[in-house]
């Protein structure tokens, strides 16, 4: 019998919400199927499940807070007879369901796999103290996704087409909170949890910071000549060369994509790159866009776009959550010339890119104007030094210096 549990997404994320189950006992499920929906202080997370084998018994009823760690649910491994373990107190609810309709198997709670609504977390809550049916709302967020405002309309809709007799001054007491209250208790916690992770990265991790100066005229002419035939939605943005070269570079000096652990560094095999995301609510998260330097620059430009749109439509995967194993932020939109990260733990290493902007600079004994960008590497000097750090940004510079081979 295997033990699916609730995983860890992040370092600021020590519990989280069930928000509903897509699977049912009896439902045999795959590796990397999303299994389950659970809501923390920055996203709506889907959970995939990398084991195979047939769902046993689900141990943690919908609307649940649990600790990483906590079993979620059992499942029996391919050819095991079924068996249901005796109930625990973390699959107790507080006040027991009927027996004829236990929570985690109400019909409302299970949706096949494909057909969830996506709902940024804030207005899943909205809708649920306001009495909205988010069956009936028409999301207008990216990739179709249920928004606060969606919500609020929808709540509006209800309130003129069905009529309430006027509130007794209890129940003026009692009123639910406002959609900008919650958003703002919403934003108060998930500032506390980076204020955590971060606490405790720089508590733990001794960073040390590097900075190079990178020419992109070579880099920006190639992305034009490509872009030139191509519709606006499908052109190549600077920062797709900026991921792969830093994954590239990566792949050589392995001791700055991976996980320093109680036994020390370990170095991944593969390169999952965080992308630092703000959130129009406040706040940022920084899921992983796997294998990228496998992968070709337009595959990575699709990859960053729909990873971006579901960052803010609060609908990400467990996975984007719990494997980066090197993060890159980008401010340069923001007009900074230059970012100093802070490394996010238990990864060892972020890099960061400021403005592209012209500037004055020597290039083989001669003085010209050229486009270029700030790249800085903040590093766990734990798991390599100064020395090895010189060298990675010096790759990144030499493969954005030839786009042609990203």
């Amino acid at each position: 019998m295997i033990e699916f549990t609730m995983p860890a997404l992040g370092a600021d994320m020590d519990e989280g919400t069930l928000d509903e189950w897509l699977v049912k006992p009896g439902d045999t499920i795959t590796r990397g199927q999303i299994v389950a929906v659970v809501e923390t202080t920055k996203a709506a997370v889907e959970i995939e499940c990398w084991h195979e084998g047939v769902v046993a018994e689900l141990l943690v009823p919908v609307g649940q807070t649990v600790a990483v760690g906590t079993p979620l649910a059992t499942l029996a491994e391919p050819g095991e007879a079924v068996q249901r373990r005796t109930a625990s107190p973390v699959a107790t609810p507080a006040v027991a369901p009927q027996p004829e309709a236990p929570v985690v198997q109400r019909p409302s709670q299970v949706a096949p796999v494909g057909h969830r609504l996506w709902v940024s977390p804030v207005a899943r809550r909205t809708a649920a103290s306001l009495g909205v049916d988010l069956g009936v709302v028409t999301g207008t967020g990216p990739q179709g996704a249920i928004t606060l405002i969606d919500v609020e309309h929808a709540a509006a809709a209800q309130h003129h087409a069905e009529p309430k007799p006027a509130p007794t001054p209890a129940d003026v007491s009692s009123e639910p909170k406002s959609a900008a209250e919650k958003a703002k208790q919403r934003g108060a916690a998930m500032r506390a949890s980076i204020a955590a992770a971060m606490s405790r990265s720089k508590r733990e991790i001794p960073h040390y910071y590097l900075a190079d100066e990178i020419i992109l005229d070579t880099a920006l002419g190639w992305l034009t000549e490509q872009n030139v035939n191509r519709p606006i939605t499908e052109r190549l943005l600077p920062a797709v060369l900026q991921l792969k070269a830093v994954a590239l570079a990566a792949q050589r000096f392995t001791e700055f994509s991976g996980f320093w652990r109680d036994e020390g560094y370990e170095a991944h095999s593969a390169v999952h790159v965080g992308v630092a995301i703000s959130l129009r609510g406040g706040g940022l998260v920084a899921p992983a866009i796997h294998d990228v330097a496998e992968k070709k620059l337009d595959e990575l430009m699709a990859d960053l776009t729909d990873l971006v749109a579901r960052a803010r439509a609060g609908s990400l995967r467990s996975s984007e959550m719990s494997d980066p194993t090197i993060t890159v932020t980008n401010l340069g939109d923001k007009g900074v010339d230059s970012v100093f990260g802070v490394i996010y733990p238990p990864q060892v290493a972020i890099v960061g890119f400021g403005r592209p902007a012209q500037r004055v600079v020597v290039v083989d004994g001669g003085i010209r104007v050229a486009t270029t960008v700030q790249a800085s590497l903040a590093a766990d000097h734990r798991a390599s030094d100064g020395h090895r750090g010189a060298l990675f940004l010096a790759e990144i510079n030499r493969l954005l210096q030839q786009p042609q081979e990203l």
